[in-house]
C-alpha cells in the first residue's frame, strides 16, 4: 500500500473544478468543430438547446443558449452534420466538458440535400405528393389569400401584377419566411385561411398563395419542414406555391396543387387578363350575333319555300263548301220536325228526372229536419234538468250556509252580549258610586269642577257635595283645617291617601 503523499497542495472539489475550467476555457477559446448531430429534442422549457456532436470514434456535449438559437437561420436537425463555432468549456455539475455553440452551419450543401432527399421520400411514400389528391384552382376567385411576410417585395408584386390583370381582393396573413418559428407560422396561416367560415365577417379565400423571394437552401428551408408540406396538402383551398426562383426547388412545390415559378408568375396564374377576357367575350358575342343572323334568314328562305307549296284559299274551300251544299240540300222540313219532337222528348225525361230529384231531396231534408228536433228536443229536456239539479243544490248548499249563518250570529251575540255584561260589572266596580256608598262624599265647586284639596276652598265658595243617595247644597263659612297625619302601627308602613280603596275623583 502507498503512503500518502502529504506534501501536495489538497484541494476541494469546487477549487479543482473551476481550476479546470479556467484551464480548458484559456486553452481553447474559440473553436470550430465538425460534427455530426445526436440527440437533438428540440428547446428545452427554458429555451436553451441541449445535443451532442459525435463522428465516428467520439462524442461531446454541445448546449446552444436561447438568445443564439433565436437568431441561427438553420436550426439544428437529428442525423445533420454541421459545423459549429463556440467556447470549450466545462461542466461542474457533472464532471462533463462541452461547447456553447455560437453559431450552426451544415457541413456543406450535400448534407442538406441528403436530408431533403430523405424527407421527400417519406412524404411522397405517404402519398402527400399524389396528383390525384392536386385540385383544380378557379378560373377567376373572389378572393385571394397570400401568405408571405408583408414588408418584402414578394407582396408588392403581386399586388402590382394583380392589379395589372384583373383586380381582386387580397388577403394577406404576415408571417416570416425564415428563422426560428417561421414554418410554425407558415403552417398556422394555411390552416387559418381554411378555418374560416364561408358567410363569416372575413370572407374564405378561394385561392392560396404562398409565396417568397429567392435565396439559398438555408434560407428556403421552412418551406421544407413537414408541418408546411403536411398543411399544403391538407388545403381545401386551392394553393399556388411560388417560393424562390425558378430554379428553387423546395418540398411546398410537389404538395402545391400548382408550382409558381415566381410570386409574379403566381398572380399570372390566379387571375386571367381582363382585357382579353372583355377582347374575348367581344369577339363570342359578335360570332353569337352572326350565328343567330343566318339562322334567322335560312328560316325565312324555309317559310318562303313553305308558302310556294301551299294551295290557293279558293282550293282550300271549295270543297268544304260543295259539302255544305249537299247537306244543305238533305235538310228538309221533315227532318227538323223528326229533331225538334227528339228534343222535346229529351226535354220532358229531364224534367221528370229533375221532379223525382226534387222530391227525393225534399224527403231527405224533411227526414234530417226530424233528427235534428228529436236532438233538439232531447238535448233541451237535457239541459232543463241539469239546471234544476244545479239549482236545487244551490238552495240546499243556500240553507245550509243560512243555517250555519244563524248559528254564527246567535253565538256571536251571546258573546257580544257577555262582553257587555263583564264592561258593566267592570264599570260598577271602578265607578266612584261604589266609593260614595261607602259612606264617602264628593264635593264639587259651583261649576261642577271636583275639589281635589282643602286649600281649594275659600270662605263663602259655593258648594255642592254628592252622596251616595243624593246631594246638598253648602256655603264654606271659613278657612279650611289641616288634620294630623295618622300615624301607622308598629311594624306597619304609614298609609298612603286612597291606597287600598281607589281615588274618589279617578286620578
Amino acid at each position: 500500500m502507498k503512503e500518502p503523499r502529504l506534501n501536495i497542495v489538497e484541494w476541494t472539489v469546487s477549487e479543482l473544478s473551476s481550476a479546470l475550467k479556467r484551464t480548458v476555457e484559456d486553452a481553447y477559446g474559440y473553436v470550430r468543430v465538425r460534427g455530426e448531430v445526436s440527440g437533438f429534442k428540440g428547446a428545452s422549457p427554458s429555451g436553451h438547446v441541449y445535443f451532442r456532436l459525435k463522428d465516428d470514434k467520439a462524442v461531446i456535449e454541445a448546449v446552444i443558449w436561447k438568445r443564439e438559437f433565436a437568431r441561427m437561420r438553420m436550426p439544428p436537425q437529428e442525423g445533420l452534420e454541421v459545423v459549429v463555432t463556440g467556447r470549450l468549456t466545462t461542466f461542474s455539475g457533472s464532471s462533463k466538458y462541452q461547447i456553447v455553440i455560437d453559431t450552426l452551419e451544415p457541413a456543406g450543401l450535400g448534407a442538406l440535400m441528403a436530408l431533403l432527399e430523405e424527407r421527400k421520400k417519406k412524404l411522397a411514400a405517404e402519398g402527400l405528393f399524389d396528383p390525384a389528391r392536386k385540385q383544380l384552382l378557379p378560373f377567376l376567385p373572389g378572393v385571394i389569400g397570400v401568405v408571405t411576410s408583408p414588408t418584402g417585395a414578394v407582396i408588392r408584386d403581386i399586388l402590382h401584377r394583380l392589379a395589372d390583370r384583373f383586380p381582386r381582393r387580397v388577403l394577406v396573413w404576415p408571417v416570416r419566411v425564415q428563422g426560428d418559428g417561421s414554418a410554425d407560422q407558415i403552417a398556422a396561416a394555411i390552416r387559418g385561411f381554411n378555418a374560416l367560415p364561408e358567410a363569416g365577417p372575413i370572407p374564405r379565400p378561394d385561392l392560396l398563395i404562398v409565396a417568397r423571394g429567392g435565396g439559398s437552401l438555408e434560407d428556403l428551408w421552412s418551406f421544407n419542414e413537414e408541418i408546411v408540406v403536411r398543411a399544403a396538402a391538407d388545403s381545401m383551398i386551392p394553393l399556388i406555391s411560388a417560393v424562390g426562383h425558378e430554379t428553387d426547388v423546395t418540398l411546398i412545390d410537389f404538395a402545391a396543387d400548382k408550382r409558381a415559378p415566381t410570386p409574379t408568375a403566381a398572380a399570372e396564374v390566379a387571375v386571367p387578363v381582363r382585357s382579353e377576357l372583355l377582347v374575348q367575350v367581344d369577339s363570342l358575342a359578335r360570332r353569337s350575333l352572326a350565328c343567330w343572323q343566318r339562322c334567322q334568314e335560312a328560316r325565312r328562305t324555309e317559310l318562303r319555300a313553305a308558302m310556294r307549296a301551299l294551295p290557293n284559299a279558293e282550293e282550300l274551300f271549295s270543297l268544304p263548301r260543295q259539302r255544305l251544299d249537299h247537306a244543305a240540300a238533305r235538310l228538309t222540313l221533315q227532318t227538323l220536325h223528326t229533331r225538334i219532337a227528339r228534343e222535346r222528348q229529351q226535354i220532358a225525361l229531364l224534367a221528370q228526372r229533375s221532379q223525382q230529384c226534387l222530391r227525393h231531396g225534399m224527403e231527405r231534408r224533411r227526414e234530417r229536419f226530424e233528427q235534428l228536433s228529436h236532438r233538439l228536443a232531447a238535448a233541451r229536456f237535457a239541459y232543463v234538468n241539469a239546471r234544476r239539479a244545479q239549482i236545487e243544490r244551490a238552495h240546499e248548499r243556500t240553507l245550509a250556509l243560512f243555517g250555519r249563518a244563524t248559528l254564527a250570529a246567535t253565538a256571536l251575540l251571546q258573546n257580544r252580549a257577555a262582553r257587555v255584561e263583564r264592561a258593566g260589572r267592570l264599570l260598577t266596580a271602578v265607578s266612584y258610586r261604589g266609593v260614595l256608598a261607602r259612606g264617602f262624599a264628593l264635593v264639587r265647586a259651583a261649576d261642577g269642577k271636583p275639589l281635589r284639596s282643602a286649600t281649594a276652598v275659600t270662605p263663602g265658595l259655593q258648594l255642592n257635595i254628592e252622596f251616595a243617595d243624593g246631594r246638598v247644597r253648602a256655603t264654606a263659612d271659613g278657612t279650611p283645617v289641616t288634620a294630623p297625619a295618622p300615624t301607622s302601627a308598629p311594624g306597619k308602613p304609614p298609609r298612603r291617601g286612597g291606597e287600598g280603596q281607589g281615588n274618589l275623583f279617578g286620578a
